[in-house]
């Protein structure tokens, strides 16, 4: 991926976090984005002390006009971009349908829907306005796939982010814009903080082949292959990425 300027939004921590590192050791010039200012700079110096290139921006994806500034000066400084992963995302609320706030449903999707639509759009006008065959990976999840009790909110963003990439791969698959979503099962992030322990106890015993959670380094490799040359022939693929929970 040298000289492949890549675009990577909710890069401070988890998934986001390792997949900056992995694109940062195969050669790509980052552009990080985070709203947690701490964390996306020294991911930031991380890769840039590891002999990579990498700037990072604060961003809150939920703000359209602060992603459209965002993409004037990448447009202005960097000239192209080639790839995106849009990863920023929250967890949210766990709560029945009944007992949800308004207020949790809206940041839900505020964030986890609008924000990847925001950044979706600012992407491919900037691939199209510079004629850049371009590849992107939308971070969706399993709860986008199937149900989530007490997650609502979480799972019908998530299950609107697999319709949104299905459906954006379609339309510019013949410019030469790939668009493709990965659905991790349960990886090791602080988005399992609010899982309750018995439940997920559960479930890595019964309902995981592996018995065990996914490493946010094991996306991180997903999300790369994606984006490369290697995956030319893929796009509005949703990658479970599970330890074959959905087997």
């Amino acid at each position: 991926m040298k000289g492949k300027v890549v675009f990577v939004s909710g890069a401070g921590s988890g998934i986001g976090k390792s997949t900056a590192l992995k694109l940062g050791q195969l050669g790509a010039t980052l552009i990080l984005t985070d709203i947690n200012d701490d964390n996306g700079s020294k991911v930031t110096q991380e890769i840039i002390d590891n002999g990579g290139a990498a700037h990072y921006y604060h961003l809150d994806v939920s703000n359209r006009e602060a992603v459209q500034s965002l993409f004037n000066i990448i447009s202005k400084e960097h000239k192209e971009l080639d790839m995106a992963v849009n990863n920023a995302g929250i967890g949210g609320v766990l709560a029945p349908i009944h007992e949800v706030d308004i207020k949790d449903w809206n940041q839900m999707m505020d964030i986890n829907l609008s924000g990847v639509f925001h950044c979706l759009q600012a992407e491919i006008q900037l691939m199209l306005a510079n004629q850049t065959p371009g590849a992107i990976v939308n971070v969706a999840s399993l709860a986008g796939v199937n149900g989530m009790p007490a997650g609502s909110p979480y799972s019908a963003a998530k299950h609107a982010v697999i319709g949104l990439t299905k459906s954006v791969a379609r339309e510019y698959a013949k410019v030469g814009i790939r668009v493709n979503s990965v659905c991790p099962g349960f990886t090791e992030t602080a988005i399992l903080n609010g899982i309750p322990e018995r439940f997920l106890d559960v479930n890595l015993k019964y309902y995981v082949p592996m018995n065990r959670l996914g490493k946010p380094e094991e996306i991180a490799d997903a999300i790369a292959w994606l984006l490369s040359d290697q995956s030319s022939f893929v796009t509005g693929h949703s990658l479970y990425l599970d330890g074959g929970l959905m087997a």
